[in-house]
């Protein structure tokens, strides 16, 4: 017999995979550049015109105010109003403490969280399209106008955005190489996000739905149940809670149609990205150093499956696609708010600040794509500059503070301007005082003719106001009454003391002049003569 006879033929077999060798040095600069660089823009951008000309909005002053409080009466005051936003003004009390209560402090951990954010976004498009797409979805993010725009603003949305993008990082690697402490990282990063702002929960649907379309294995999904879970029960109290003050969003209306109509073209720009064949097709498994292909001048051809399928082999079995991951965090969160909407409008797209990572993952990776097969073109280069021009009178207006819906250093300014000193002060909405509490001395020579007891004192935000004939009477002791309004004459009907308050004016008052500024109006009242009360005159001069 012969030895052919005697062995069997081997099964035919597909050859293996032709191995690449990887260069760690190569591979390491390459994730570098793509995490630093979109850091790096972030922070430029974010510098860049960060006072805004000595600007402050409404809930920023808020932020200040309270922040500059101890964390006893902050704690207290969270128990009646504001109880979502107690850890960050927490947080920033701190902050504060060790780096002075000023302006810039307010804003630089904003500016820090976004560039975190960017790095995050860089690295996600890194390991789910290769190194160009991260690096254009990383410098993309930046230059989006909302997050231009709260990269700039003493408020949570900034640091939320940078914890869900991490999150959702740690999301990633954990369905790759399921391990219980990554998964312990995504918990209690998405829990942390959550408890800076609840409708961070609203990511925890998206990652569902990546999970549930990139056919992730059973125990993936299993594990993802489980800490998911964990984040909700986490959040459950404070959400049982701040149900309570739910006051605090009743300004929310039907969502405007500019801010409506933006997040439709935004959705609408992702899923026809998606459409495009993106993420990675290659052979790399979960060991191999990321961006090793292409450090070594290896071109990868680009995933076929596309779309919600789409799904690369760099995170070996149980990856997600970058489609399958970006989609729904750039639509899910704002869909379920404007589903909610007829119910209880809360639709305000801040809250979803987040959803920019997958609009700028999509808007890479397609960018990447476009590159792969139109490398030379002259006209992807006049595109960018284009689009780059588009963004400069956007990015020219956030950095004004016609920006934004108020100004309270213009509005305390000119109550200060206006005033005299023993003229009465009367803000026709009592929520607005917090208009002029950033600075004192805007007000210290005039009287608040409403007010019964402090904001600090009385553990609120705007302080307790008197009933509405004491307020009514009081006003009458004055000849000159400096009124503090929004831009528009109209006061709540069911609220007796915004009654009073402009009963009052008609009846005993004329207007004197008006100081319009961002987002209020600043007039100053004189006591009609011919119109004498049955009340004694008192201490306001004529």
């Amino acid at each position: 017999m012969s030895v052919d006879e005697r062995v069997p033929a081997a099964p035919r077999t597909a050859a293996p995979p032709v191995s690449v060798p990887v260069c760690p040095r190569a591979s390491r600069r390459t994730g570098a550049v793509v995490v630093i660089a979109p850091a790096l823009l972030t922070v430029a951008l974010g510098l860049w015109g960060i006072r805004r000309q000595n600007s402050m909005w409404g809930d920023e002053a808020v932020t200040y105010q309270l922040a500059h409080r101890d964390l006893s009466q902050i704690w207290r005051t969270a128990q009646h109003v504001d109880l979502v936003h107690a850890l960050h003004y927490a947080l920033m009390h701190e902050i504060f403490g060790l780096f002075g209560g000023g302006l810039m402090t307010l804003r630089l951990p904003s500016v820090l969280a976004m560039s975190v954010a960017a790095a995050g976004v860089g690295l996600l498009g890194l390991r789910l399209a290769g190194p160009r797409a991260g690096l254009m979805a990383g410098l993309l993010f930046p230059l989006l106008p909302q997050v231009q725009q709260y990269a700039q603003e003493g408020r949570s949305y900034a640091l939320v955005c940078a914890l869900v993008t991490w999150a959702t990082y740690a999301l990633v690697t954990s369905a790759a190489q399921p391990a219980r402490w990554r998964w312990a990282l995504y918990g209690s990063t998405m829990l942390l996000a959550c408890l800076l702002h609840e409708f961070a929960v609203l990511a925890l649907a998206a990652h569902a739905v990546t999970l549930i379309t990139s056919r992730t294995p059973r125990p993936v999904r299993r594990a993802w149940t489980v800490t998911a879970t964990c984040v909700v029960a986490g959040l459950l109290p404070l959400a049982i809670v701040s149900a309570g003050q739910s006051g605090q969003v009743a300004w929310i209306g039907r969502p405007p149609l500019v801010r409506l109509l933006g997040f439709l073209a935004m959705a609408a720009v992702g899923v026809a990205c998606a459409r495009a064949p993106l993420g990675v097709r290659g052979t790399l498994g979960v060991g191999a150093p990321l961006g090793a292909r292409w450090a070594l001048g290896v071109k990868a051809p680009l995933g076929a499956r596309g779309a919600l399928g789409a799904r690369g082999t760099l995170g070996g079995r149980g990856s997600v696609g970058l489609a399958a991951l970006a989609l729904p965090v750039l639509v899910l969160p704002g869909l379920l708010l404007l589903i909610a909407s007829p119910l209880k409008p809360l639709f305000v797209d801040r809250y979803v600040l987040y959803s920019s990572i997958g609009f700028a993952l999509l808007l890479g990776a397609w960018t990447d794509h476009f590159l792969r097969l139109r490398p030379s073109s002259r006209a992807v280069w006049v595109a960018a500059v284009v689009a780059l021009a588009a963004l400069v009178p956007s990015s020219l207006h956030l950095r004004t503070p016609q920006a934004r819906s108020t100004d309270v250093v213009a509005i305390g300014a000119a109550v200060g301007k206006e005033g005299r000193p023993g003229d009465g002060l009367l803000y026709l909405s009592g929520r607005h005082r917090v208009w002029t509490e950033a600075n004192a001395q805007d007000t210290r020579f005039l009287t608040d003719l409403a007010l019964a007891r402090d904001p600090v004192s009385s553990n609120t935000l705007a302080g307790i106001e008197l009933p509405a004939q004491d307020i009514a009477a009081r006003m009458l002791e004055f000849d000159r009454i400096v009124a503090v309004r929004a831009p528009a004459d109209a006061h709540s009907p069911s609220d007796p003391r915004e009654e009073a308050k402009a009963s009052t004016l008609r009846r005993f008052f004329h207007e004197y002049g008006t100081t319009h500024v961002v987002g209020a109006r600043v007039t100053v009242y004189v006591r009609d003569p011919g119109l004498s009360p049955t009340a004694a005159p008192g201490s306001g001069r004529p």
